[in-house]
């Protein structure tokens, strides 16, 4: 049976600004409690396709690369930690990220941007870096294409909330669209937020009028804010952010040393594929020493470059986006 998205939505009018953004709080007393509540998971390490992945926790962490989505071939199948995938949700599927975890994905095509929430593993195929729902997909803007060129945040306080009520056994379905009024939090001691993220006083106990600016009564949940029913069940529709679009470019990134002459030696034997070049890079203070090809303009010529170099024995070969 096909579990209810628990968010509450509330458009914002920004004055002097066409920036609309999520503003919600979401609890168990606000929607039907979940019919498949997830655990917290990291997960060991595992290996798929020859290739080995380290899950962990992570709360600093960002990505640029390439976003797919899944959706019907996974409907109603168990996601990696015990829930029920539903495509209508604002979900999505990470390869090592702890679950759950909350992630803004901006598409850095089009500029919008969206919170969702890691629950299950994945994209397996060679160059992608998140699968979201098919929900996500459409909101961000690239149901149709397929693919994305996409930024990850890791929004560190909420994640850390909802791990931590996770593992204190509560359903965290939903806070995918918790508060995010211009990337802040509202004030720690109001009542609604200390439930949202784990605190006091017990979930079930706060009222629905303590989790919106606009009170509404129980059952008038359609009439109050946007959204449709599908199924028998009532999906909020969430506001997107709108972003600066960035110009950005494409690139294989074959392989990333700390010896120079290790990088330059790569560099010579990939330059019969594609334009090949050495960036230099210092990460957490050491240097690195990144063989790239590229850039290239489109995501399929990438996903070609790719299946070259992996041929050519490079296995640690990734898609990378960076921005000019």
């Amino acid at each position: 049976m096909k579990r209810l998205l628990l968010i509450c939505t509330l458009l914002l009018t920004l004055t002097g600004c066409s920036e609309l953004q999520l503003a919600s709080h979401v609890t168990k007393q606000a929607m039907p409690p979940s019919k498949s509540q997830g655990t917290f998971k990291v997960g060991s390490p595992y290996k798929i396709d020859g290739r080995r992945y380290y899950p962990q926790e992570s709360y600093d962490y960002s990505e640029t690369g390439i976003a797919s989505w899944y959706g019907p071939n996974f409907h109603g199948k168990s996601t990696a930690n015990g829930e029920t995938f539903d495509e209508n949700e604002l979900t999505a599927a990470h390869k090592t990220l702890q679950m759950p975890s909350l992630v803004r994905v901006t598409n850095l095509e089009n500029g919008r941007s969206l919170i969702v929430r890691v629950n299950d593993r994945g994209p397996y195929s060679k160059g992608r870096i998140i699968d979201v729902s098919k929900r996500a997909a459409e909101l961000l803007g690239f149901r149709t294409k397929g693919t994305a060129k996409v930024r990850l945040d890791v929004l560190e306080k909420e994640s850390l909330a909802i791990a931590q009520a996770a593992k204190s056994g509560k359903d965290t379905s939903g806070y995918e669209v918790a508060l995010n009024r211009g990337g802040t939090l509202p004030d720690e001691g109001d009542q609604a937020t200390r439930v949202a993220y784990g605190g006091t006083p017990p979930v079930e106990s706060v009222s629905r009028e303590a989790l919106v600016s606009a009170p509404y009564q129980d059952g008038a949940l359609q009439q109050a804010i946007p959204g449709h029913t599908k199924n028998g069940n009532f999906y909020p529709d969430p506001v997107v952010t709108e972003m600066p679009i960035t110009p950005t470019d494409i690139y294989v990134q074959a392989g990333s040393f700390t010896v120079a002459d290790n990088a330059h030696r790569l560099k010579s034997k990939l330059q019969q594929f594609a334009a090949t070049d050495v960036f230099p890079a210092v990460v957490n203070g050491r240097q690195f020493y990144r063989v790239r090809l590229g850039p290239v303009e489109t995501v399929a010529q990438a996903d070609r470059l790719l299946s070259q170099i992996l041929s050519a024995g490079n296995e640690s070969a990734i898609i990378v986006v960076e921005s000019r």
